[in-house]
């Protein structure tokens, strides 16, 4: 069922969300290791993750309607409650876009996609990250990973690309089990699983360029055309929940 910022603040506040966070801001920091003077929009849920990023010029946190919204960051605010068919920015505004816990509950997909598109800088990049479909996070309802719709490599190859996103670096995180008896940091877990295991870590992490051009690659796989028309139709609808 969908989950609210209150019950994913709470998850993030636990020691398993703090080994999914430890072990997934590694990853994204492996991507985006310097953000300095740069403009960062986080969306979904991201607040667990913006604070990585003293150094950006600026870090808006924006939470879909759905979801709800909390004061972030402490003592101040740069946190706002949005739709997903209206972001309230400007065209071409943020340099950088991290998304996460924002696609696998979106009502739609299609218009969020254009709309993070419209407020990305031309030489701007997203990051998202997804929850796996192979994964065992995808599986058990204690995890946000588990709630909403999870995705294959294959999916969001086509789904970025159909919103005029080019895919430009693949990694997965997460490896470790959900268990709550793993409080370390994690490394180990993901060494060995992205050695021995790479097709199940908990999470994609895609970094995607905005492009023009991405839409109309050739020859996508009629299997891939099949998922990208199915996620794009998808809808939380009440009867759903």
């Amino acid at each position: 069922m969908p989950q609210d910022v209150r019950e994913l603040a709470d998850f993030y506040h636990a020691p398993l969300g703090q080994l999914a966070r430890r072990t997934i801001l590694r990853q994204i920091k492996n991507f985006w290791p310097d953000m300095k003077g740069r403009r960062l929009l986080g969306y979904g849920f991201a607040v667990p993750y913006l604070r990585a990023f003293a150094d950006a010029e600026r870090a808006i946190a924006a939470m879909p309607s759905h979801l709800g919204v909390i004061t972030w960051p402490q003592g101040r605010n740069a946190a706002l409650l949005c739709e997903e068919e209206s972001l309230p920015f400007p065209d071409v505004f943020f340099d950088r876009i991290l998304i996460v816990h924002g696609l696998e509950g979106a009502e739609s997909l299609r218009p969020l996609l254009r709309q993070l598109w419209r407020v990305l800088a031309p030489e701007g990049r997203i990051l998202l990250v997804a929850p796996n479909r192979a994964s065992l996070w995808a599986q058990i309802d204690r995890s946000p990973f588990g709630q909403g719709r999870p995705f294959s490599k294959m999916e969001l190859d086509g789904i970025l690309k159909g919103a005029l996103f080019q895919p430009c670096r693949w990694e997965r995180a997460l490896y470790a089990p959900p268990l709550t008896t793993i409080t370390r940091s994690g490394a180990g877990w993901e060494k060995v699983g992205a050695k021995l295991f790479p097709a199940i870590g908990g999470v994609h992490v895609v970094e995607a360029t905005k492009s023009l051009y991405a839409a109309a690659t050739p020859g996508l796989p009629q299997a891939a055309k099949a998922e990208l028309k199915a996620a794009s139709d998808f809808n939380f609808s009440s009867e759903g929940k």
